[in-house]
């Protein structure tokens, strides 16, 4: 099993959004950067935690825990014109996108703000606290996995 961080503005969609869908799964749809598609298609799969994190927002951090049950299969945004992921160099037959589908696990108590985790002397290899890093699906090692998760839950 492997561990993620998946950021997401919570004006588009957030933890709420997804506890309350059905069967509390969501597809994570939408990746239109090549280095977090490849860790979606190539990296990414059934049983691995993901930490939900908000970004673009007042409040940013990690609000939760979801569960890859499904892996990656292509993006259906990527056909449609009227999406805003569409992608006119895409086809069914040759995609360039894909998403995964994700369960809710847990909302956490409070937000385990950026803030924080860059105080956290354990964190030190997760793309959120390294310049330059904006990914927004990115690994996180199973020591800072259980140190943010100890840090949330507090």
């Amino acid at each position: 099993m492997k561990y993620w961080l998946f950021k997401t503005e919570p004006d588009a969609f957030s933890i709420d959004d997804l506890a309350s869908r059905a069967n509390q799964t969501e597809h994570w749809d939408g990746i239109r950067n090549y280095q977090a598609r490849n860790f979606l298609r190539d990296q990414v799969k059934l049983g691995d935690k993901v930490f939900i994190y908000h970004s673009s927002c007042k409040d940013v951090g990690i609000v939760g825990l979801a569960e890859v049950v499904k892996e990656a299969y292509p993006d259906h945004t990527q056909f449609d014109p009227e999406s805003r992921y569409y992608d006119p160099k895409s086809t069914p037959e040759n995609p360039r996108w894909v998403m995964v589908d994700v369960k809710f696990v847990e909302k956490f108590p409070a937000i385990l703000p950026l803030k924080k985790i860059k105080t956290m002397p354990e964190i030190s290899e997760v793309g959120l606290v390294k310049k330059g890093h904006r990914l927004s699906i990115m690994p996180v090692n199973e020591q800072e996995f259980s140190a943010l998760l100890s840090a949330a839950k507090a």
